[in-house]
Formats: C-alpha cells, structure tokens, sequence
C-alpha cells in the first residue's frame, strides 16, 4: 500500500474546507418569477431598502432594513412616509417618531423578519436598493409578481432553492 505525505492530506483537507467554507456563505438572495434578480455576500449590519407608492395613500414610502447579527434574517430600522393610513406605523410602541419637513419618520423599528415576500402593484413602483444598486422591480415585473428576499447559503442560492 502506498503512503502519501501528511502535506499532500493537509493540502485535500484544507482545499475541502475551503470550497465548504465558500458554499456555505450566506448570501443575500432576491428572486422572482422563477429567477435571481440579485445576489450579495450577507454581511451583519448590511443595509438595504424598499421603495414603494402606497396603493392606498398614492404617496411615498421608503423602509429601511438590514441584515441582522446572526446573518438569517433581515431589521427594520425605520419608514419614512408622507400621510397616515391603513398599513403605516403610528403607534408610539412601534419606535421613535419625527417630522421631518413633509414627511414622518419611524426610527427605531426593530421589527425582525425571516424572509421578506413583497409583490409588485399597479402604479406601487416598488424599488429595491441592494448594495448601492437599485433594482426597479415594477419595470421588469407584471403586477402581481411575487418578490422574495432571503438568506440562503451560497450553494443555495446558485442552485435556485
């Protein structure tokens, strides 16, 4: 039987602990429609955010969130808005509440989500801001169209699940 050196099954153990370290990254997915819109390395503290037209106010709403500590989740720190109605925050519970000239703003938040499903919508043009690049989901998507974001591990999310 032939011996191979301790330096050649170091070299295999540290090469299989590598491509595991690299499949098993969280990453940052969005898909929709059956396909990837985007892909980021998931990064504790990693900000992103959700822009959107309320379909029952017709005016502005932008959310704010990042990906949390343990990197399996997203927090929504605040939404900045322009009237009240069904849907938008307004309880002193709910976080720390201002004027800011025509709109209100929710700091604070610190609701926690799993996975975030949005939908597109007539006239919502919903937009989503991932890594300094912005993603308008309304002009490639029907209405309807279901969005997901999640935290998957890289060999996930190349393989589509």
């Amino acid at each position: 039987m032939r011996r191979y050196p301790i330096g050649l099954w170091l070299t295999l153990l540290g090469s299989i602990f590598a491509v595991l370290s690299v499949l098993l990254t969280p990453c940052f997915v969005v898909r929709a429609a059956g396909e990837r819109v985007a892909m980021v390395e998931a990064r504790a503290g990693l900000p992103f955010s959700i822009h959107f037209i309320h379909s029952v106010q017709k005016t502005p709403v932008l959310e704010n969130l990042e990906i949390n500590e343990a990197k399996d989740g997203f927090t929504l720190l605040s939404t900045k808005y322009q009237s009240f109605g069904v849907g938008l925050p307004f309880l002193a519970e709910e976080g720390d509440f201002r004027e800011e000239g025509d709109y209100y703003v929710f700091d604070h938040m610190d609701r926690h989500f799993k996975t975030l499903a949005l939908r597109t919508g007539v006239g919502t043009q919903l937009t989503l801001t991932v890594a300094g690049q912005e993603y308008r989901l309304y002009e490639r998507y029907a209405p309807g169209t279901r969005i997901d974001l999640a935290i998957v591990p890289f060999y996930r999310a190349l393989l589509g699940s």
